[in-house]
């Protein structure tokens, strides 16, 4: 009698499955024709980056003319509240980036819909979103990691040894509810009336070169602001130009939420062929030239995306790397964080790099995770992506920098404060003796401690 042979797969070897399970998902474009102010929106127009910022919703009358009866009242108050007592950043979206919230909501029940989208709870912030006993952590800051303490002229953050942070201008193609810069960035709104930048743009570029051309230790400069992508092209070309004739820098960064926020942006043609002038250049004269962007959801990466992110390859960047943000309620599980980063760099060509604990600004608490949840984040996706691909959840510690968060040097839980140490001195600290021996503190959200720890908060 023949002996017969069960073949067997993963899903017969054993009755239990993975903790993550990974499933290929390819991209997809949301229909923005089921918004009734975008019924008659053409594919070209919806390409068009222009168009795109034309049509940016700016205020809740805006959104109610885009919505229709999508929404109900109940949103629309709960947005105005949040508006008048708690936001820290002006609305600004992109259609593009609005379209990628609630894609698959049907009409009737939109409104639940929305009001629980991953994209929303940063982008559209209401007011019942903020938590009700701690809005804000008695240690929050305005600019709570103190880049502009560290300003060695207007606009240019010198916190690491070898590494400066060019902010070029203080507006965005969008404006995120968490944003660590609020300080500057957007315009101001009830509870914050903004910092402004004095210097004419093209000053302030000068002063920064200048200072880089006298600071041959700086080899790293990350382009920013605000997000480049709202630099004229000319102008950002030719500061560009003028760093890579710096003998001293070898690394070049452009910071842009627009990648994913505002596609249509990096696919003009304008900015495509200034760009690869830009790459070749520094491809001729050694120097690694990469784009970073901020995805906190694998609902924000669609095909427009992945197609600027590749022409950016193609055209001779080197690398296109992710920084997101760590939030509670957008992307602090095991699963939410896998699947956005195989979406990131199987589907849309996007190494994930880093992801950062949401910093201590004010009215962000329901935002932010304990160091200890994100050690735990960290444990659950290792092993699963490529090493390269891995991202490291980092927590930028103020006055010290970005740290792993197993790097902690010590730990009170039940107060929930980390203590952390450093390597180098800031700008701020060349003359401090005892910077390397400190150990500097950070807080993690009340609401999070034992019963313990938040009875000793209050009672500070």
């Amino acid at each position: 009698m023949a002996a017969t042979t069960e073949q067997v797969t993963p899903t017969t070897r054993g009755s239990l499955e993975q903790p993550y399970v990974y499933r290929r998902k390819e991209l997809a474009e949301p229909d923005w024709r089921r918004f009734p102010g975008w019924a008659d929106v053409t594919e070209a127009q919806w390409r068009d980056a222009q168009w795109q910022r034309v049509h940016c919703v700016r205020n809740i009358k805006q959104l109610r003319t885009l919505m229709g009866d999508l929404l109900d009242d109940r949103f629309y108050a709960d947005m105005e509240a949040d508006q008048q007592h708690m936001a820290t950043m002006s609305m600004l979206l992109p259609p593009q980036m609005l379209n990628t919230m609630a894609p698959a909501a049907e009409p009737g029940e939109f409104t639940e819909a929305f009001l629980a989208d991953p994209l929303r709870k940063y982008m559209l912030p209401v007011r019942s979103d903020r938590h009700p006993t701690w809005p804000s952590h008695p240690y929050a800051e305005r600019d709570s990691l103190h880049e502009a303490d560290m300003w060695v002229t207007e606009g240019l953050t010198h916190r690491y040894p070898t590494k400066v942070l060019a902010e070029l201008l203080s507006t965005c193609p969008q404006y995120c509810g968490h944003c660590t810069r609020m300080d500057l960035v957007g315009n101001s709104t009830p509870q914050v009336d903004k910092l402004k930048l004095e210097r004419k743009p093209v000053d302030r570029q000068d002063a920064i070169i200048s200072y880089l051309n006298e600071t041959p230790q700086v080899r790293d400069v990350v382009v920013s602001g605000g997000d480049v992508a709202n630099v004229p092209w000319h102008q950002l070309e030719r500061f560009l130009m003028r760093l890579l004739d710096i003998e001293s820098v070898r690394d070049i960064r452009l910071a842009t939420k627009a990648l994913a926020g505002l596609p249509q942006h990096w696919l003009q043609p304008k900015v495509v062929e200034g760009l690869e002038r830009v790459a070749r250049t520094a491809l001729r004269r050694g120097v690694n030239l990469a784009i970073h962007t901020h995805v906190n959801h694998a609902q924000s990466l669609t095909p427009l995306v992945a197609e600027a992110t590749r022409t950016a390859l193609e055209i001779g960047v080197r690398d296109v790397r992710n920084q997101g943000v760590l939030m509670r309620g957008v992307n602090a599980t095991p699963e939410d964080l896998l699947d956005l980063c195989f979406a990131l760099q199987g589907e849309a060509g996007i190494l994930p790099y880093y992801f950062y604990m949401c910093d201590m600004i004010p009215n962000a608490e329901h935002w932010r995770v304990s160091v200890a949840e994100a050690q735990h984040l960290q444990h659950a996706i290792m092993g699963y992506l490529p090493g390269y691909a891995t991202p490291r959840l980092v927590c930028d510690v103020p006055y010290v920098g970005k740290r792993w968060v197993h790097q902690v040097a010590e730990y009170d839980t039940e107060l929930g404060i980390s203590y952390w140490t450093k390597n180098y001195r800031t700008s701020i600290e060349l003359d401090d003796p005892d910077a390397l021996d400190r150990r500097y503190p950070y807080y993690d959200p009340i609401y999070t401690l034992p019963e313990s720890g938040r009875r000793a908060w209050g009672e500070r």
